[in-house]
This record gives structure tokens, sequence and C-alpha cells, in this order.
């Protein structure tokens, strides 16, 4: 223990390209939840069910599926730093196309636009990732790239700052009366299109204008003097590395658990805004209780880091999943705001999850595996564009005997979270190294 606190998280010969890429993680993370709410506002605007509107995800995540073992086969060949160019530039162009989407108001050509955006991040986290990693001593990889991947939710908080006040605030189509009911619904095809041109402008605006801030970042990182990882190992054929990837029992449970992870961390922040509308709360103050979950999970972030140098992260992944399922078995159990608290609460438990499964699986892993491997547990957040679609299904019933469904579809990620329990638990008994 002695041993890890005297090694630097991060030296100070690689501060500031860790900080130009650790940039990169609330760059991703602003594009992840500005889009999660989006889901319910193309909902109503679009007119169309939650389990559609919810391809918004499937979109979205389905990019990093696509593109994750690309990019990771295009870093191997070129390098980290040619990987996260790429990265930006498609995360740029995709932000872009949602000026000529809310020009034609065709939902496939939005869903289109985040589809190409996420080729960026699959490139971004697939490089960025590994990066953060090779960025100082292995016995500190696990705590450099928690500290890395802190900054992730402040992105991610800003983007649910923008969503809740320059987004749905100003979406014509979320109007109520003195009832609580959508005006919107109420209205003839003509007043409906007027709205839907406005709202679809409101939708398009931040995300033109961070294809702008990507290209600036992409200017001053291909500027920018980056460190070359120390080893010059030559790569073998990638066949090679898939199969003793596959081989791997804990890396191969790790994918599986991240894949889950990603599933209960994006339903849980989509349909927030479902869960506190069947209380009837509106869509912007239902973004409120978003970004208290987000506030949450980024102090959760800074602790659980902090409480790795005393506590075995494998141990605390198991501790934190089991506390991830207690909150969510309050959600799927208790009507009322009680159980919107509890899923904000699941926050909490979810800090520490995503880098610490992506730490655990790739150590140990040699430099030659690091990249393909880092791939797989980015593709693993194909997780986050499955099960979306299937809550939405469960949401759109209404009712489920005598539970709200939307009470109900939480089963799902508490299942996932079940999972990721048991990885905890198997990495420590089981996958010992």
């Amino acid at each position: 223990m002695n041993k890890i606190e005297k090694v630097p998280v991060v030296s100070k010969k690689v501060l500031l390209p860790f900080i130009l890429i650790t940039s990169l993680f609330a760059l991703w993370g602003f594009a992840n939840d500005i889009t999660n709410p989006m889901v319910a506002a193309f909902g109503t605007v679009m007119e169309i069910s939650t389990a559609k509107a919810a391809l918004v995800q499937f979109a979205f995540y389905g990019g990093y599926a696509t593109m994750a073992i690309p990019a990771a086969l295009f870093v191997r060949k070129y390098s980290y730093k040619k990987g996260i160019l790429l990265g930006l530039s498609l995360y740029a162009f995709g932000a872009l196309l949602f000026f000529p989407a809310a020009k034609y108001e065709v939902f496939g050509f939005f869903l289109g636009s985040l589809y190409i955006l996420t080729f960026g991040l699959a490139f971004l986290e697939t490089t960025a990732n590994p990066y953060i990693l090779s960025m100082g001593d292995e016995r500190t990889s696990t705590q450099r790239l928690n500290l890395a991947q802190a900054f992730n939710p402040i992105g991610s908080l800003f983007g649910m700052f923008v969503a809740s006040k320059f987004i749905l605030t100003a979406l014509d189509s979320d109007k109520r009366n003195e009832a609580g009911e959508l005006i919107f619904t109420t209205l003839d095809k003509a007043q409906k299109a007027v709205i839907r041109t406005h709202d679809l402008a409101i939708i398009r605006n931040p995300y033109v204008i961070l294809g702008a801030v990507v290209i600036f970042m992409l200017i001053v990182i291909a500027l920018s003097k980056m460190p070359k990882p120390k080893s010059t190992v030559k790569h073998g054929p990638a066949k090679e590395s898939f199969k003793r990837l596959f081989n791997n029992g804990k890396y191969r449970e790790g994918v599986l658990a991240q894949l889950f992870y990603v599933a209960a961390q994006i339903m849980c922040w989509t349909f927030i805004i479902q869960y506190a509308d069947n209380l009837g709360i509106s869509k912007a103050t239902a973004q409120n209780f978003n970004i208290v979950a987000m506030v949450i999970f980024l102090t959760c972030r800074f602790i659980s880091t902090y409480l790795m140098r005393y506590i075995d992260s494998k141990k605390l992944l198991m501790i934190f999943a089991l506390g991830a399922m207690t909150t969510t078995a309050g959600v799927i159990l208790i009507h009322g705001m009680l159980g919107l608290y509890c899923l904000v609460a699941t926050s909490a438990f979810m800090s520490l999850m995503f880098p610490t499964i992506y730490g655990i699986a790739l150590k140990g892993l040699s430099e030659e595996d690091s990249t393909l491997g880092a791939a797989g547990l980015v593709m693993a957040i194909v997780g986050g564009a499955l099960m979306p679609i299937l809550q939405g299904t469960i949401i759109d019933k209404g009712t489920i005997g005598s539970f709200a469904a939307v009470n109900v579809s939480f089963i799902l990620p508490f299942i996932c979270f079940c999972f990721i329990a048991i990885y905890g638990y198997r990495t420590l008994k089981v996958h010992t190294n």
C-alpha cells in the first residue's frame, strides 16, 4: 500500500497531455447527457412512442458498437494521437449534421447524425482510456483512469444543464394547460408544424455549437506534442489478440459487466424524465433531478477514487453494485417521490463502475492486447443501445398489474447491477490476478 502511495498518479512531465486528453472525457460526457433527455423531447415533438423515441439511444450507442473495433485497429496501425484527431473529426461532423436534420425535420436524419457523431466518440473512448492508463506507473493506472473519468460527469453535468435550461424549457411542444395536460396534442396539423419547426431548431443549436467547440479542440491537440508509449512492441495478427482476450476469463466477463453497467446507467438517466412525468412533473423540472443525480455521481466519483487508496477496487465495485441493487429495488417497489429519490440516489453507486470495470478487465494484459481489449470494453457500450428500447416498450404499456409500468421497467437495471456485483465478487475470489 505504501508503495502505491509514493508513486505519482500523474507525473509532471505528462501533466499537460494528461489535461488535454482528460478534457476529452468531459467532451463525450457532454454529448452523452445532452442526448439522454432528447428521447422524451423527440417523443413529444415528433409524436412517436417511447420505444421509437428510444432509437435515439440505439443510434447513439450503436455507433460505439460499430466503430470500436475499427478504431482499435486504426490506433494499432498508427498512433493514439491520430486516433484522437480522427475521432474529433467524426464527432464534429456528426454534430454539424444536426443543421440539415432540423431543416428537413426527419427523425431518421437526426438518428443518422447521432450515429456518425458516436463514430467519433468510439474513437475517442477507445483511444483516450488506454492512453491515460499508459501515462504512468501501472500500479496507479486504475486511480489515474478514475481521476480522468471524474471529469466525464463534469461534461455530463454541463450537458444536462444545457438540456434543461436551453432546450427543454424552450420547447413549445411541452407547454401544459392548467390541468397539467400537454397543449401540443390538442392542436391541428398546421399549428403542430409551426411548433415542430421551432422546437427542432431549439434542439439543433447546441449540437452545432458543440461541433465548433470540437473543431477547436482538434486544432489544439493537433498542434500539441503528445507522449508516445515507451514500449515498442511489434503487434502480431489481430486475430491472435482476439483469441487471447476471449480466453481471458477476467477480461471476457469484464466486457459483459461493462455492457450491463452502461445499459443500467443509460436507463437510469434516460427514463428519469418518464418516471417523473408519471408523477405529473414536467420535462424541464424532471431534468433538474437528473442534474442532482449527476452532481451526486460526480461527488461520489472523487470519493470512490480516494477510497481506492485504502480499499481494493474489486471489493468497492461489489459493494457499490449491491448498493445500486438496493436503490433500484426502491425505484420498483415504492410509488411517489420516494421512488424518484431512490432513482436519483442510484447515481452514487454507479459513480465508480465504468472506470473500475475498465481498469480491472485490462489490468495484466500485454501492450499488444490492450488496444483491442480497450475496444471490446468500448464496444460493450452497445448495452446503452439495446436496453433502453426494451425499457421503453415496457413503459409504453402504462400499467402492469397494480404497478405503474415505468416502475416495473426498472427491473432491467436491477438485473444489470446483479451481474456487476457478481463480477466484483468473482474478481476478488476467482480472477485474482
